[in-house]
């Protein structure tokens, strides 16, 4: 709680700043918060990049407990992808996930490249192993899966493969909750990381994660 309260009086004291943040360009944006957390955890963020001139979303699936929520094949989550598609009138949706939220953008995004235009992770440890993480027990217990199970092991594989669209990676080495390490692929054609300073309680709410999410958003307007 103190570092969550931290987080959100730093926010309120950047707020106006945040402000000079690039412009948008009236996209349709999907936000997918972090494991036991719903789309009410998104508000700041919602409210930033609307601010910003974007069209954003929340996933309307309740609290995230992974495939509880999104159904076994994330058919419900690509079922919300594809309403948020249609209602702007075929535009591909860009995806922004929180922890757990992004493994989900990714492996959605592999899935059906055909509705996805770009995906940003924040603090989503899909590149390693979940025994990199202080919240793997957390996550058995909230999603009935073990991590051992091979549809979890699938999961986590395919989140951790290539992805044919543009892919952000925001990543702090002192994160606290998970390996920082896993939180990014590196920097390759079509992908790239982006290190901030922050644990993972909070992250985003930090300014420099909003202001990083506006730049990456800005940086792929004309693709």
């Amino acid at each position: 709680m103190p570092r969550l309260a931290w987080a959100l009086a730093e926010l309120a004291a950047n707020w106006r700043g945040l402000k000079k943040s690039p412009a948008g360009d009236g996209r349709p944006i999907l936000l997918l918060p972090g494991l036991a957390n719903g789309d009410s955890s998104m508000v700041a963020m919602h409210l930033f990049l609307r601010g910003r001139g974007y069209r954003t979303s929340g996933w309307r699936l309740g609290v995230n407990l992974g495939v509880r929520s999104v159904g076994q094949d994330i058919e419900r989550l690509i079922a919300r992808i594809e309403a948020i598609c249609a209602e702007a009138h075929g535009e591909k949706v860009t995806l922004i996930g929180v922890s757990l939220g992004g493994i989900l953008a990714r492996v959605a995004a592999r899935r059906r490249p055909d509705l996805v235009r770009e995906v940003i992770t924040v603090s989503s440890p899909y590149a390693g192993p979940p025994t990199a993480t202080n919240v793997w027990r957390h996550f058995e217990f909230l999603t009935g899966q073990k991590i051992g199970d091979p549809a979890a092991r699938a999961m986590l594989a395919e989140a951790g493969m290539p992805l044919p669209m543009p892919a952000t990676s925001i990543w702090s080495r002192s994160d606290g909750f998970v390996n920082g390490d896993i939180c990014h692929e590196g920097d390759r054609a079509g992908a790239r990381a982006i290190e901030v300073v922050s644990n993972h309680i909070g992250v985003h709410f930090r300014p420099q994660v909003l202001r990083a999410i506006a730049e990456t958003l800005a940086d792929s307007r004309s693709d």
